[in-house]
This record gives structure tokens, sequence and C-alpha cells, in this order.
């Protein structure tokens, strides 16, 4: 098939409107859940609602719509999916932002969460979103159970040791180094594109496309691009953007010598970089028609994006 022309902006933006608010509704409901599960003590879903209902672009979620719309899914099919990765998102943000880790004080232009209410408090509301959102995804009844399993075991996988957690600890222990390029982009594979990268996948097997098939190798192959795409432009954006703009602290890396692609290696090479991963993820699916244009369009926000 040849690729048609991408729908113009003003289709994707109401494309990502629309499925921002089923991914809202979702996620409302799993808060409301866990507010009628805590004994009548409300500190612990007030919490996570400020956390997760505080806006964002909720780019991981867009992703699995994006990709099972690819792949045949009905939206209702990837509500659930969507939801859940969006919780271990916002789970990472809450941990991240705490002393013992970034120490951040702003996050999505409101105080973090460990600010807002207290650190023990951030904490358990991190702990509860990561564990809900599998729960999510396990009571998901309509899915197909040998697919159903492989998204838990995917998510698993990227979340923790052999994902984000493996990743994040290696961005601490970077931090004051000037690492080569191969550490770096490894680093950032499994900080930041570990769960992207999932994200899309989840859409994908909840369509119920299984290893074997072509769309499931091809997604597979543009979730790994911008997915490292994605954190090369954060680095890009920290130290090109403003606070303001950022809804974070602007320049956090260079103050606490964090590794930063653009500071490490010049902007023009991190540009030049995220635009060759750009171009390798829209090569991965260059083959599908106007069905694939979500992703494409999601795929150029993430490059270009300036917070």
């Amino acid at each position: 098939m040849h690729a048609r022309q991408p729908m113009n902006i003003t289709a994707f933006e109401l494309w990502s409107q629309r499925h921002c608010q089923r991914v809202n509704r979702r996620l409302e409901q799993a808060v409301s859940a866990i507010s009628d599960h805590t004994d009548g003590s409300p500190v612990l879903a007030e919490a996570i609602g400020y956390a997760l209902l505080a806006g964002g672009k909720r780019i991981r979620p867009l992703l699995v719509y994006a990709a099972g719309q690819l792949c045949g899914a009905a939206p209702e099919q990837l509500d659930t999916a969507a939801a859940a990765v969006e919780m271990v998102h916002c789970y990472s943000l809450i941990h991240d932002d705490l002393p013992a880790m970034d120490n951040d004080e702003l996050r999505r232009g409101k105080p973090t969460l460990h600010i807002a209410f207290d650190e023990a408090t951030a904490i358990l509301a991190g702990d509860a979103l990561l564990t809900e959102a599998f729960a999510l995804l396990a009571n998901e009844s309509h899915a197909d159970v040998r697919m159903q399993l492989q998204g838990i075991a995917m998510l698993a996988q990227a979340s923790g040791g052999r994902g984000m957690v493996a990743g994040q600890l290696l961005d601490m222990r970077m931090e004051g180094t000037q690492p080569h390029t191969q550490a770096l982009e490894a680093m950032f594979a499994l900080k930041t594109g570990a769960l992207l990268h999932a994200s899309a996948m989840l859409g994908v097997l909840a369509a119920g496309r299984g290893n074997n098939d072509p769309t499931h190798q091809h997604i597979s192959q543009f979730g790994q691009a911008i997915g490292l795409c994605f954190q090369i432009q954060d680095d890009i954006i920290d130290v090109t953007s403003s606070t303001e703009l950022l809804g974070k602290p602007q320049g956090s890396d260079a103050a606490r010598g964090k590794p930063n692609y653009a500071l490490t290696f010049g902007l023009d090479n991190a540009r030049q970089r995220a635009d060759g991963l750009y171009q390798t993820a829209m090569q991965a699916i260059r083959q599908y028609d106007h069905a694939a244009d979500p992703l494409r369009q999601l795929g150029a926000l993430i490059s270009r994006r300036d917070h």
C-alpha cells in the first residue's frame, strides 16, 4: 500500500482531543474506584487524582490508540491499556520528582506531589498507581487472554528492572560524568524509550496481533526509534525552552550535572540524531495508508515539540 498524505493538523488535533477524553474518563473511573476502597480516608485518592488528572500531553495513551487503530482495534478495546500505561508513567514522574531522585518542585506547572502533600504520601501514591495499572490490565474482561498476558508481561518489563527503573538508576549514576554516545543512548532506551515502545505495542496486542504478524514488527521498530527520539528531544528542550513553557524547572539537567545529549554532544548533533530517529520511525510504517496517520503525526509531535 502506498502511504497517503498525512492527516492535516486540525484533524490530528481533533483525533487527539477525542482520545484524550476517552483515556481521561477511564483514569477518572480508576481514581474513583480507589476512593471507594480506602476505608473513609480520602487522602490517597486525592493525591493520586492530583497527580494523574493534572493534564499532560497523554503521549503514551495516544500511542496505544494510534497503534491499535492501525491494527484494526476499536477504541473501547484500547481504553484500559491506554489508562494503564499512563498510570505507570504518572507513578514514574511522582517518584522521579522526590528529593531522593531529581528533587523537583514543579510538574505540569503545579507543585510536585511531595510538595503539595508530603513525601510519604507521594511514595505511596506512586506505589498505588503502579500496582493499580496491572490490576486494570488483568481485569480487562473482553481481551484475548493470550494477548492480555503478553501485554502485562511487556508493560512489566518496560517498567521495571529491565526497563524504566534500570534506566533511572543509570541516569542517576551518570550524573557528573561524560558518557559516550552508546552508553547514553542505552540508558535513554531504558529510562524513556522502553515505556513508549511498550505503549505502542500494547495497542498492537490489544488488537490481537502477535509476534508473527508483520505489523507487530513494524510498529515495534517505530516504537523503539521514536522512544529514543523522545528523550533526545527532551534533552534539547531542557536546554532551549523556558520554565513557563515546560511546567517544570528549565535547565535542571545542567544544574544537577545530569547526562544530557544536547549538553554532551551539542545542540546541532542532538537535533540531527533526533531527526534521524524520526526518519527511522517513519520508514518503519511507510507501507501503511491513512490508518497510520495518527501514528505518523504522533511521531512528528514527539520529534518537534518544544515542551
